[in-house]
């Protein structure tokens, strides 16, 4: 496990355009999802501690923030014959033990984790609703053994303050977690070990 920090990819960028396969098998595509508030990204997986450490807080988040005009979608790019964890079959299986309701999409050629210059899992990405990137930051400043609780309350703040139409915080904390597992080869240049 790496420590790495989100890219903190520039606010304004338009949403990159993708079509992939959720975990019933559907393609799910950029231009199907029109949000009315705005559209949060998530990039993760199943194996992460990181993730793991949040994933009750990131079901929560996609149940509270749908009836709020925010639609949700997560995206697993990691290779799954190096970390069999990540396989598309126990996307299937995480999808049922953390109760989410957004769409869990799964990107084996990592083209799209490129395309957003994804880094860690989990990496945060909301986007108002012409897909402009207003925040690319933590969702709290709890992780894995530091004592502090889950609260979600800085990606929650940027929602909130996206569905009211105030300007979202421009003071935001990279994203931590581990770094996406490119296949060999594959790694982008941006992407640094650490």
């Amino acid at each position: 496990m790496v420590l790495t920090a989100s890219n903190m990819l520039e606010i304004g960028t338009k949403a990159p355009a993708f079509t992939l396969p959720d975990t019933t098998g559907k393609n799910i595509s950029l231009e199907d999802l029109a949000p009315q508030a705005g559209l949060l990204i998530v990039f993760m997986c199943n194996h992460c501690p990181y993730v793991k450490h949040v994933g009750p807080e990131l079901a929560a988040i996609g149940r509270e923030y749908a009836s709020k005009g925010i639609s949700m979608i997560a995206i697993n790019a990691n290779d799954a014959a190096t970390h069999p964890d990540d396989s598309y079959e126990k996307m299937q299986e995480e999808v049922k033990k953390q109760g989410y309701t957004f769409p869990y999409l799964h990107d084996a050629s990592q083209e799209v984790a490129k395309l957003y210059q994804a880094a860690c899992t989990p990496d945060f990405f909301l986007f108002d609703s012409r897909k402009l990137l207003v925040y690319r930051g933590q969702l709290d400043d709890s992780r894995p053994g530091n004592n502090i609780p889950v609260t979600g309350k800085d990606l929650r703040g940027a929602l909130d303050a996206l569905i009211k139409g105030d300007p979202v915080a421009e003071e935001q904390k990279p994203s931590m977690g581990c770094n996406i597992k490119w296949k060999p080869g594959n790694e982008p240049r941006y992407f640094s070990a650490g």
